[in-house]
C-alpha cells in the first residue's frame, strides 16, 4: 500500500515562506508524476504544481507562478513545495499526490497552510 506523509504546514504572515514536504513509502521512480493540491473552505480542490518523472518537467497553476518552487529529492524519496512570498488566498489543506505509471492515484492526509497577519 503506497503511503504519501505531508508535513510543514503551519501559520505564516502574509509575505512569509514555508517549505512542505511528502514522503513517500515507494521509490519516487515508482511514479510517473508527483504533485500538489490543495482546497481551501468551500471551494473545489485545485491542483498548484506536478513534476513528471522522464524529464522532470515541472508545472504551475498561474497563480502561484514565480512563487513557489516543486522539487525532489530521489535519495530520500521525498517530494518538497516552496512557496515565497505567500498571499492569504494561498491559505489551504495542500495535498501530496502521486501517479504511478499502471494507472494509479495515490493521495496524502494533507497538511494546513494558513496565511494571516
Amino acid at each position: 500500500q503506497v503511503q504519501l506523509v505531508e508535513s510543514g504546514g503551519g501559520l505564516v504572515q502574509p509575505g512569509g515562506s514555508l517549505r512542505l514536504s511528502c514522503a513517500t513509502s515507494e521509490s519516487i521512480f515508482s511514479f510517473r508524476s508527483m504533485g500538489w493540491h490543495r482546497q481551501a473552505p468551500g471551494n473545489q480542490r485545485e491542483w498548484v504544481a506536478w513534476i513528471t518523472e522522464v524529464v522532470e518537467n515541472s508545472n504551475y497553476t498561474d497563480s502561484v507562478k514565480g512563487r513557489f518552487t516543486i522539487s525532489r529529492d530521489t535519495n530520500k524519496n521525498m517530494l518538497y513545495l516552496q512557496m515565497n512570498s505567500l498571499k492569504v488566498e494561498d491559505t489551504a489543506l495542500y495535498y501530496c499526490f502521486a501517479y504511478d505509471w499502471i494507472g494509479g492515484t495515490y493521495w496524502g492526509q494533507g497538511t494546513q497552510v494558513t496565511v494571516s497577519s
